[in-house]
């Protein structure tokens, strides 16, 4: 049976908004545990002792090599590759021709010639049609998420370790002290007689590593690192927190991608109907291009490089210098979170749902971020991308891209939550609109995160 390409489906549909907002795709995956004991415990882990986080089953790994795997790599993302050496990691930016963000993920620089590039399915998409469309030397090893692969185990076992006993943990597992490590480089362990890799990282911008191998050494490993964090305060933490420690670190999750423009035709009749996700928020537009964002909005604007040429660079350059948002966090005000939630339990159509800990309900979210006016007036400041609980804060956040004018901490702004029309997607139900008042914040929220996190 033939696969519905995306741009078949679009045709088909009459928009390409219109086929994402009422797209049946997951809001997000995380194949593993809900919660070990409670999200909010797990939570607190991180904090204060030390998770236990699982990311073995929701990220999809690209495996690249080949003569021409570092000139792909380099020609598609804005970062420099000088002294990207074997044992290091980045954060992988894509963008289109215009400047516009595809996505990001995080690419291992594993041994000599041989690459991976871990996260959500878009930028290992675009990479393998780039790398088909432009006749690279490249060899491709794809393993899916657990909820996509086909059959079979995950290439790779991998555990975060994350807080502040996760170095002492890491020091009694080993039996060896802590290597000193710079952030998002690698080195090896010995654990339960296994070779492991482990990246400094820390998924919600505390002290911890990233540990993984084959999977079928995992269970060995895992079992070791339960019985040594028994004595430092290991806690396992499952899905639902998980997904809420990007916004203590500030990474945003998904923004659309840039594909819809008639340079990426060819790449999406490469690519199935079902391959982006579900869009949803109120911010509600018949132009695709107006949830595009660069990468500079982003906050990405550290990690591009003008020191090679890559795709979309010379459109970049004009981006740079002009006037863009900036990555933002917003506090939500507490009485206006209590109004939402109190209209389930009033007579006449509520708010839309507001899950907790994490809020989001389409794969990419976004939400109109309003100044000025009022009763949805006002002028248009921005756009709020991912939203949630922290219960180390007790805040209730989200991250957002805003204008200059509106980024300063302190700058009080309005948030439209629910979708005017309710969209077809599964994890919408009948509702209405509701302003929400925040206040613009740093991002990361969390001054020990700002002040540390990169150490």
């Amino acid at each position: 049976m033939t696969v519905e390409s995306l741009e078949a489906a679009i045709r088909r549909v009459g928009s390409s908004v219109t086929l994402l907002r009422d797209a049946a795709a997951r809001p997000h995956t995380f194949p593993v545990a809900p919660e070990f004991t409670n999200w909010r415990s797990e939570q607190h882990a991180w904090r204060s002792t030390c998770a236990l986080l699982d990311q073995s089953h929701h990220m999809t790994d690209l495996f690249v090599s080949g003569p021409d795997a570092a000139r792909l790599l380099s020609d598609f993302g804005v970062n420099s590759f000088a002294n990207f050496a074997p044992g290091r990691a980045k954060q992988y930016v894509a963008c289109n021709a215009d400047g516009y963000s595809i996505g990001d993920a995080i690419l291992f620089h594993l041994d000599e010639g041989h690459y991976d590039v871990v996260g959500h399915p878009t930028v290992p998409n675009w990479l393998q049609y780039q790398a088909e469309a432009g006749g690279y030397d490249v060899t491709f090893d794809r393993d899916d998420n657990s909820a996509d692969r086909p059959s079979g185990p995950p290439r790779f076992y991998r555990y975060e370790l994350q807080g502040p006993n996760a170095p002492a943990l890491l020091e009694k597992l080993t039996g060896a002290p802590l290597p000193d490590v710079k952030f998002f480089h690698t080195t090896e362990f010995t654990v339960a007689g296994h070779r492991v890799r482990a990246l400094r990282h820390g998924m919600a911008g505390r002290p911890g590593f990233e540990l993984f191998g084959p999977w079928d050494e995992g269970a060995d490993v895992l079992a070791a690192i339960r019985e040594v964090g028994a004595g430092f305060g290991l806690v396992r933490a499952g899905a639902k927190a998980y997904s809420t420690a990007n916004l203590e670190s500030g990474w945003i999750p998904t923004a659309v991608p840039a594909v819809f423009g008639p340079e990426e035709q060819g790449y999406r009749e490469w690519l199935g109907a079902d391959a982006l996700g579900s869009l949803g928020g109120s911010l509600h537009t018949d132009d695709i291009t107006d949830y595009y964002l660069t990468p500079y909005d982003l906050g990405y604007g550290r990690n591009v490089r003008f020191d090679h040429d890559f795709h979309g660079r010379a459109a970049l350059a004009r981006h740079a210098e002009n006037a863009h948002r900036h990555k933002v966090t917003l506090v939500w005000n507490p009485d206006d979170v209590a109004d939402l939630v109190r209209s389930l339990a009033e007579p006449g159509t509520p708010a839309k749902y507001l899950e907790l800990p994490k809020a989001r309900y389409a794969f990419f979210h976004v939400d109109r971020v309003l100044a000025g006016g009022g009763a949805a007036g006002g002028t248009d400041v921005g756009l709020s991308l991912d939203a949630g609980y922290i219960a180390n804060e007790q805040a209730f956040v989200s991250l957002a891209t805003v204008d200059a004018a509106a980024a300063e901490p302190g700058t009080e702004v309005r948030l439209l939550w629910g979708e005017e029309p309710n969209s077809a997607k599964p994890a919408v139900e009948p509702h209405r609109q509701r302003e929400i008042r925040a206040t613009v914040a740093p991002a990361p929220y969390v001054r020990a995160v700002r002040e540390s996190y990169r150490r």
